[in-house]
């Protein structure tokens, strides 16, 4: 079991992000990285099979759900927690299925600050972080996306892929906050809400694995950059066993070729459907129900953002 550090009290550092943390099923997880919250902080309770108990929270009247823009059968339970002798507001939103990695387009709609951090139930941002992201999008205005470093367990061990983001591959901009990516760890990002959600946020198609892959390809199709920033710092304590490592490769296969489909060329989609098919052939059986509808919503990428992708496959 990953040993989490226990948590000075936390300080609400800014009031310009909110923290969206979408969660099922591990309440132990959360009572351990919520405390480090510095934002107000959304849980997406993701049709947990019995509803998650936050301490020191409680129910508070429910929202209208037109005003809030959530979806038809979500049901907010605001609850308060408090903070270092201020109030740092805690929502916990109950979804009454699990909906994926779309569970956070939730906690986003349900979010009112211009700014969004995501944290998965075992990760969150170091202290400082959170306020020196808004310090950068408010002076980058092109960047819709921050993603930051992120330290592993308790003797905070580099993640590989921050050690890949900062080698720079694909370079960057004149005036960016950081390299450009075309990819991120979903628990290490800042993101500007409006862009997120004009993008339309994480795919409910793709459902877990590999759904950043589409949502960064999309933000960068629309003209924003998405950086790297390693003075943002995240930990993450993840389990070191229990999950299905086979599932989760299948899944993983199935949605590389569906995200394929939907915005490389054709090259490139027979390239992937051949490492696909000969790596994982159960996954193309998986992909072949939404085929129809990945060809009705197909939309290619700019040259640009292609051949950024290439240079990152080479």
């Amino acid at each position: 079991m990953s040993v989490i550090n226990r948590p000075a009290p936390a300080v609400v550092e800014t009031d310009e992000v909110t923290v969206v943390v979408a969660t099922r099923n591990r309440p132990d997880r959360l009572r351990e990285t919520v405390p480090h919250h510095r934002a107000p902080t959304i849980i997406v309770d993701n049709g947990s099979d019995e509803p998650l108990d936050v301490p020191g929270a409680h129910d508070a009247d429910l929202a209208d759900e037109e005003d809030t823009g959530l979806p038809a059968g979500v049901v907010p339970s605001p609850v308060v927690a408090e903070s270092a002798g201020s109030q740092r507001r805690v929502d916990v939103v109950r979804l009454e299925e699990n909906i994926g990695a779309a569970a956070r387009n939730t906690g986003v709609l349900w979010a009112r600050t211009p700014f969004v951090a995501f944290a998965d139930d075992d990760s969150y941002w170091e202290a400082g972080s959170l306020a020196r992201a808004v310090e950068i999008l408010r002076s980058h205005p092109k960047a819709a996306l921050l993603t930051g470093r992120v330290l592993i367990g308790p003797e905070a061990r580099p993640d590989p892929v921050s050690d890949y983001m900062a080698t720079a591959p694909i370079g960057t901009p004149p005036g960016a906050a950081g390299p450009s990516v075309l990819g991120f760890l979903s628990c290490a990002v800042v993101v500007r809400r409006e862009a997120f959600l004009k993008a339309g946020g994480f795919l409910p198609q793709l459902f877990v694995y590999g759904e950043e892959a589409l949502l960064a390809m999309d933000l960068a199709a629309a003209g924003h950059e998405l950086s790297y920033v390693p003075e943002l710092t995240v930990r993450h304590f993840p389990e070191p066993a229990g999950r299905d490592n086979r599932a989760r490769a299948r899944r993983e296969a199935r949605n590389r070729a569906l995200t394929a489909v939907l915005r490389r060329p054709p090259a490139v989609i027979a390239r992937v459907l051949s490492e696909v098919g000969r790596t994982c052939p159960a996954a193309l059986a998986d992909l072949a129900s939404d085929l129809p509808w990945a060809l009705r919503n197909r939309r290619p990428l700019p040259a640009a953002i292609e051949s950024h992708l290439r240079r990152l496959e080479s």
